[in-house]
């Protein structure tokens, strides 16, 4: 029980009438400070040989439970979901599965629990009991991280499997097949703690986005983790360093606290999606008449066969062929009027297609391509577009102002990226909407501003290996100063007979005294295939560069604040390549600088760095850190100090009394 000095009840009793005439007001009384507690539970806490699968808690006050689905986990797994009730101030959880014999059994509430009226959560709290005949009391935690983004990781499952499962005949199949022994679930630090294990075993850590709630890997869709380190669970006696808060805002002391540190706390999981490698056609559409795009959920060199049934067509000359990079999207630009004009076109398809059994098959089927709007409609669409024209026309003439009497043809409309400043490693960019047929070079000119004269400037014009339709326009640029790009009407044609409409820009070339270098020598990197981003501070690349020689080098940087990223690049193939876990293949490894580089203009800067000098979840700096933690809700242990305070009573409802320094505050 607890009790109220009698200097407090004097003290509060005026208040305590003011508060009878306004009991609508809550500044009548003191607040509720206290967290929730458990005054009992059945069975007991950490009781042993239990064999029911109703577990009660009871506390002292009424109580709610807030994300039962997301933050409670039972621990063995069960695979049919425990009911957990909430009532009043009691919290009833069925256990539906069948407890397993000898293992101890925790209910890991995480800080879901907190009181009724004031919220003031109860903090973590796990209840344990055991339907053995001891309790382990082991934990191994650790990080959950994204392998591409280092990002942490909420909501994902992070469980435990026996070592040496492993070494048997089907170790290899363990992860698919049988369910996690003890599980956790990984928290917006991405921060994972499994509980009630046992000290006796060596564990095999994993993470898994159970999608199916099976508790195994049993979706090639699913987020998944592991790695060869081993768990070999331990504790011993530590010490850490604790802060006492005299109020809100001041500290009044540290304190060393001791406490049991377990062991391993630390295992990251860079948890990926595996490729999608199962090839299935998605949908195809032909949302414009002289398009057909074919969507398939996974790339293969040989596209696919194009047979036409009722009509005449030749891949190559009527039909023009597109696909994206990852040949996984095929574009069929029809060149021929009378096919745009076909409002139904019947084609038999082959394709390769994986099967039930995860091979793949040449697949034969037929499909339709009906255009959005139909044949009628675009003529009607037509119509209408020239009697507008015709109408404009019209009144020009009866003005007497210039008017056109044959109506133009569609302009072709390019999306020209010309920077009005450009660094001497940039490049001028076009892209057309549709396949381009002709280029007159002789219409598109460079020119460079020499002594108050334009001169022509020679150029390269190449086609971009990355997007389709784009063309890079480069030159030997001379830094400070001033260009005009200029492409003439008609410069560009594409398969439709539609002509480009004129362009001009000008730019200048910004020299050394506006841009700083960057240069980075990375520890123990000598050798390894390399990709160094630089990041803006959205976390946007802004410059890339490749290297094996231990040495990212950045010229022609911009002053400001930038981050860095590191991809160690083991394949070669200039990206992330994710894991794959049949080969026991992890994701590359990828690495962030924890802190921002400032850049000038004009200066180079030299550093040093080890990408594994940091634990993973150290690394990647907060601010461009997307998954942001939330403010946790707290006891607001200071409400009744600063009432107390403004009404000057000199003892708070627990008897402790104000002291000068917090009144004069």
């Amino acid at each position: 029980m607890r009790y109220v000095p009698i200097a407090i009840c004097f003290a509060i009793l005026p208040l305590l009438v003011v508060s009878c005439a306004r009991m609508g007001n809550p500044d009548g009384g003191w607040f509720d400070e206290e967290p929730p507690y458990v005054v009992a539970t059945s069975p007991m806490e950490n009781a042993v040989n239990y064999k029911g699968r109703r577990v009660y808690l009871l506390f002292n006050e009424y109580i709610k439970v807030e994300n039962i689905q997301e933050k409670v986990v039972v621990s063995p797994p069960q695979i049919e979901q425990p009911e957990i009730k909430v009532q009043g101030k009691r919290i009833r959880v069925q256990l539906e599965d069948t407890l397993k014999a000898d293992q101890t059994y925790t209910i890991d509430f995480s800080d879901a629990i907190s009181d009724n009226n004031e919220g003031n959560p109860l903090g973590n709290y796990t209840f344990t009991f055991s339907t053995g005949n001891r309790i382990d009391t082991m934990e191994v935690s650790g990080y959950v991280l994204d392998a591409e983004t280092l990002e942490p990781v909420k909501g994902l499952l992070v469980g435990l499997y026996d070592a040496a499962d492993f070494n048997g005949e089907n170790g290899d199949t363990i992860f698919r097949k049988l369910p996690m022994l003890r599980v956790s679930r990984s928290d917006e630090k991405g921060r994972y703690v499994i509980k009630g294990v046992a000290r006796d075993k060596i564990y095999r850590v994993f993470a898994l986005q159970d999608a199916d709630g099976t508790y195994t890997f049993s979706q090639k869709s699913e987020m998944i983790g592991f790695t060869d380190r081993t768990a070999s669970p331990d504790c011993f006696p530590d010490t850490r360093l604790d802060t006492i808060w005299a109020d809100a805002l001041h500290i009044k002391s540290f304190v060393t606290v001791p406490y049991t540190h377990f062991t391993p706390d630390d295992i990251v999981l860079r948890v990926f999606q595996e490729e999608q490698t199962e090839r299935h056609r998605l949908k195809e559409e032909r949302k414009d008449a002289e398009c057909i795009k074919m969507y398939f959920t996974y790339g293969h060199d040989s596209l696919p066969k194009f047979r036409p049934l009722n009509f005449d067509a030749e891949i190559g000359k009527e039909i023009l062929v597109e696909h994206s990079l990852k040949k996984d999207t095929i574009m069929y630009w029809l060149c021929d009027s009378s096919l745009i004009n076909n409002d139904s076109l019947m084609v038999e398809l082959s394709y390769y297609d994986t099967d039930t059994l995860g091979v793949l098959q040449l697949k034969t089927d037929t499909a339709e391509f009906i255009p959005k709007l139909s044949f009628e409609k675009r003529q009607k669409l037509k119509e209408e577009e020239y009697k507008k024209w015709e109408k404009e026309q019209n009144k020009l003439k009866k003005k007497g102002k210039p008017y056109d009497s044959i109506m133009p043809r569609p302009v072709l409309d390019l999306k020209w990226t010309v920077h009005s400043t450009l660094a001497p490693d940039q490049m001028l960019s076009f892209q057309s909407p549709s396949p381009i047929a002709l280029i007159d070079t002789s219409k598109i000119h460079l020119q460079i501003k020499m002594d108050s004269v334009w001169i022509d400037k020679p150029f390269i014009l190449t086609k971009d290996t990355l997007q389709n339709r784009k063309w890079n326009i480069y030159s030997d640029w001379i830094p400070n100063e001033e260009y005009k790009f200029v492409a003439d009407s008609f410069a560009v044609m594409d398969v439709y007979d539609r002509l480009s409409s004129a362009q001009q820009s000008g730019f200048k070339v910004g020299g050394d005294d506006v841009y700083g270098t960057l240069v980075v020598e990375l520890t123990e990197m000598k050798g390894r295939r390399c990709i160094g981003q630089l990041l803006s501070s959205s976390g946007n690349v802004v410059k890339e560069v490749k290297s094996d020689n231990g040495v990212l080098e950045f010229f022609y940087l911009k002053g400001g604040e930038y981050y860095m990223k590191l991809i160690v690049d083991e394949n070669g193939d200039g990206k992330f390549t994710t894991g794959l876990y049949e080969e026991n293949r992890q994701p590359e490894e990828v690495y962030f600088y924890h802190e921002k580089i400032d850049i000038k203009e004009k200066w180079d800067k030299r550093m040093s760095w080890l990408p594994t000098g940091l634990p993973l979840y150290k690394q990647k700096p907060i601010s461009i850190t997307k998954q942001k933690t939330t403010n946790k809700k707290s006891v607001r242990a200071d409400r009744n100090m600063k009432r107390a305070i403004e009404m000057g009573i000199k003892y708070l409802p627990d008897g402790s009394p104000v002291g000068e320094g917090q009144r004069n505050k």
